[in-house]
């Protein structure tokens, strides 16, 4: 279809708003972590590395980086794990209740968050505290899993639907045990499907904020409840900016790998 000049314009033009309204505000946020004004006025006086200093010896902000990083991985190996297995077995085999299946396990997705953390909230209390387990990293991991194992789904399910299935059962006329067959043709063909949505599984749950209120207990603060608890705080400012940035950083880089990975080609060739 061939677009007169006066659409291609306003399609840009409307493009181009689009994108200022997503990033510009990100980029505000960079350039105050570096911002010489302890207040962010704009625009900013001078430039100054003080803050990221000041930002990585404050302690919370460190342990709360770690307490992200440690729960992205366990939620993201949880996903791993349950999204593969479930995908394998919504595309591979045929089963009563197939399709309630694959929509039960994409439905977390689509639910508000504060609709999932209201309801695991009062899942964790009503089940694992009599057990004498309280609100903590580990329900973290469980609620971020919650929607992490969606996207580990999606992905691999996705790759499968490209991957004929011809190619195991020539690999099994041949001889090919059922781990023979895939350490040597399946894992190869959805290997980058995996890394993908491993990749994005980790970037939200870095990033989640409403679940992990709800799951996290008084004892767990992540990367974005420390900067939640800390807005308030004027003299903070600089230091939340600063950290900001370095989240915005490392959700970005998952993320773009992960789309590189997506973007292969339909033989799943390349990772």
């Amino acid at each position: 279809m061939r677009l007169s000049r006066p659409a291609r314009i306003a399609l840009r033009t409307a493009a181009a708003v689009g994108f200022a309204v997503i990033y510009l505000p990100l980029l505000v946020v960079v350039l105050n972590s570096f911002n010489r004004d302890r207040g962010s006025g704009w625009p900013p006086p001078g430039l100054t590395l003080r803050w990221w200093t000041a930002a990585w010896r404050n302690t919370g902000a460190r342990e709360a980086l770690w307490t992200s990083v440690a729960a992205g991985t366990a939620a993201t190996a949880v996903a791993l794990a349950l999204g593969t297995l479930i995908a394998f077995a919504v595309q591979r085999h045929a089963f009563f209740g197939r399709e309630a299946l694959s929509f039960a396990v994409v439905l977390p997705l689509a639910l508000p968050g504060i609709v999932t953390g209201i309801a695991l909230n009062s899942a964790f209390r009503t089940v694992l505290e009599p057990l004498g387990v309280g609100l903590g990293l580990f329900t973290v991991v469980i609620g971020h899993a919650t929607f992490c194992v969606v996207v580990v789904f999606n992905n691999v399910v996705a790759r499968l639907r490209r991957t004929p299935g011809s190619l195991e059962e020539a690999a099994m006329d041949l001889g090919a045990h059922t781990f023979r067959v895939f350490a040597d043709i399946t894992f190869p063909l959805v290997r980058s499907a995996l890394v993908a949505g491993g990749l994005l599984a980790f970037a939200l749950s870095f990033d989640e904020i409403v679940v992990t209120t709800f799951t996290a207990g008084p004892g767990v603060r992540t990367l974005p409840l420390w900067i939640f608890d800390n807005m308030a705080r004027p003299r903070q400012a600089p230091v939340v900016n600063v950290v900001a940035a370095v989240l915005v950083l490392l959700s970005v880089l998952p993320i773009y790998l992960a789309e590189r990975l997506s973007s292969d080609t339909a033989s799943g060739s390349r990772i």
